[in-house]
């Protein structure tokens, strides 16, 4: 089995398409431990730029982070309609700022691809794979990449 196959999802397993701007990505639904609407977060001093702030989780204050800044695809604005996605990374929770929550995907055989060769190992550290589907191509994430132990860190 080669490096790219052992990093993907099986057939049958589910992923969570979110929307960034204009672009789609999925979330492995296993990493996932709750969607909910966007809260207004308090910042956190020295925090990293893609790090919006803080927010009460029943109790428990959870660091919410921009992913499109993340991705260096743009910041999100926050608004009424934007959706925190509280992901488990690296052995801690995380809220992750995105636009929207678009649909469930269910992996099938042969849907991943490897994300393409452009010569920058980042993209092949952020996006474990890219699939088409009907709204378009929708990037694989590797959140353990996104967001690295270094970085959920500091986000805490």
């Amino acid at each position: 089995m080669n490096e790219f196959a052992q990093r993907l999802p099986l057939a049958g397993e589910e992923l969570i398409e979110v929307r960034i701007g204009d672009q789609q990505y999925a979330i492995d639904i296993m990493s996932v431990r709750e969607i909910r609407g966007w809260t207004t977060s308090t910042p956190l001093p020295h925090a990293p730029a893609h790090v919006l702030g803080m927010i009460n989780l029943r109790g428990a204050i959870l660091p919410v982070v921009d992913l499109g800044a993340r991705l260096g695809v743009g910041s999100t604005t926050p608004s009424a309609s934007s959706v925190v996605v509280v992901a488990h990374i690296d052995g801690r929770e995380v809220g992750l700022l995105v636009d929207a929550v678009c649909d469930i995907i269910t992996v099938t055989e042969g849907l991943l691809q490897p994300p393409p060769d452009i010569g920058d190992q980042g993209v092949r550290e952020f996006v474990r794979g890219v699939m088409t589907t009907e709204g378009g191509i929708v990037s694989l994430l590797s959140l353990d990449s996104v967001l690295p132990a270094e970085v959920a860190a500091q986000a805490a």
